[in-house]
């Protein structure tokens, strides 16, 4: 783990900070997910529970109660079990917890409803995710009503439910000098992946047989999972914007767009390529690419402080507006057509999304109605994309079939921004020389 104990203590000292007097926070661990029958996802922590305590095993809850006697940091945990541990592996127990989590507390999990209504108890506020686990939710308001049912006899439940996530929304959203350094390995091993699977492309080869490649990268360096399911669209295929099948062979002449990105302790990159197969662009190929690629350009120098968050979304709807009215895909005056939305044929999604821990990650776009002002730690993706759908019979046929995406991750600094996946070529001259050699 590449973020320090220091700095989980650090996180949960600010939610605190956040937390009214006399109030106590819960977090559950993510459950287990059963793929079929007797066998099981590979387990994934929740972001949120990962973000303040770093502990990774299911089964457990985080607390916490600010200004507590015996300690504001509290976990319940799975207790050790020799005879488990040989079939599922270590546990950290609740003596392991404390010393290698740092928990001011920890109980076995199995002793949660005994113990947890009783730190509920007096507290005014609670503030929990309702409504993200179903489940848990129901633990919840069960430990609640057991202080309700004891009213009488002078026990006081909590009075008001606070929404956790808009608290750690809001800290997750600003990233650490430690989680951008994590966040840029991941942008460069993700980035080599992409150059790996420009390499092995060619005629015949299997869109599965480049996503093996991206995914080998990502092992060999240190990143044992994708972020996402990773996309392998050639030709027609690239036009669809979510397209995971990667089932299809490669065709001569075609394009191939790959959006794939590692997990790298739990941290997501997000990058898009969009290349020949061959090796070598078509000019209509070509013109739709350096559209895209000048509006993602154009979109990556409004991410400074001080713009907004829509700025560098309305940078590459005029670039694009603009293209396709110049090459005939669209007609009429560029201002009246992105007025209407017509671009919205071509180009249907937006330029970017906030990334770190979730690759769609927490953070508010609008604040107060208005759009969210750029700052400091922030860390978005821009991607347009231009998709000629192949029964687009409203444009040329050379046009149809043509998917594009160009996709790279942006951290906000000081001075403006870095681009954080920027080692994996992006001109029509560095892919088709890459390829070429």
């Amino acid at each position: 783990m590449r973020i320090s104990k220091t700095e989980f203590a650090r996180r949960r000292k600010q939610l605190m900070a956040m937390m009214e007097p006399n109030s106590i926070a819960i977090v559950p661990a993510a459950p287990e997910r059963t793929r079929s029958r007797d066998t099981e996802y590979h387990y994934r922590q929740d972001s949120d529970f990962l973000y303040l305590s770093g502990f990774e095993e299911p089964s457990a809850v985080l607390v916490l109660i600010p200004g507590r006697d015996h300690g504001e940091f509290v976990l319940f945990v799975r207790e050790r079990n020799r005879e488990r541990e040989i079939w599922d592996g270590y546990r950290a127990g609740p003596e392991g917890a404390c010393s290698e989590f740092d928990a001011d507390d920890a109980f076995p999990i199995d002793d949660i409803d005994d113990i947890l209504p009783g730190l509920l108890e007096g507290k005014q506020r609670v503030y929990y995710a309702m409504g993200k686990d179903a489940d848990f939710d129901k633990h919840v308001m069960d430990w609640v009503n057991t202080i309700r049912a004891k009213v009488r006899s002078g026990a006081t439940p909590p009075g008001e439910f606070l929404d956790l996530s808009h608290f750690l929304n809001e800290l997750r959203l600003f990233k650490s000098a430690a989680e951008l350094r994590v966040m840029k390995e991941a942008g460069d091993i993700s980035a080599r992946a992409h150059v790996r699977a420009m390499k092995a492309s060619k005629a015949g080869v299997m869109e599965y047989q480049l996503e093996a490649e991206i995914l080998h990268e990502f092992q060999m360096s240190g990143a044992r999972f994708p972020a996402y399911n990773t996309i392998v669209g050639g030709g027609k295929n690239g036009c669809i914007l979510h397209y995971i099948e990667n089932s299809a062979p490669l065709k001569n002449g075609d394009l191939v767009l790959i959006d794939a990105g590692c997990e790298l302790d739990y941290y997501a990159a997000d990058i898009t390529r969009t290349f020949p197969v061959n090796g070598k662009f078509s000019p209509e190929q070509k013109a739709l690419y350096e559209i895209c690629l000048q509006a993602q350009l154009d979109a990556i120098a409004q991410c400074k402080p001080g713009n907004h968050w829509n700025d560098p979304h309305e940078a590459t709807v005029r670039v694009i507006t603009q293209g396709l009215v110049q090459l005939g895909l669209l007609e009429g005056d560029v201002n009246e057509l992105i007025k209407s939305e017509a671009y919205k044929e071509f180009y249907m999604h937006r330029a970017g999304h906030w990334l770190g821990m979730d690759v769609h990650d927490v953070g508010d776009y609008k604040v107060g109605g208005e759009w969210r002002v750029l700052e400091p730690g922030m860390v978005l993706t821009v991607e347009p994309g231009i998709y000629v759908a192949p029964d687009n019979e409203r444009v040329a046929k050379k046009w149809r079939g043509i998917g594009i995406r160009i996709e790279d991750d942006v951290a906000i600094t000081k001075d403006g921004h870095e681009v954080l996946t920027a080692g994996v070529p992006k001109t029509v001259a560095d892919i088709e020389a890459l390829m070429a050699n």
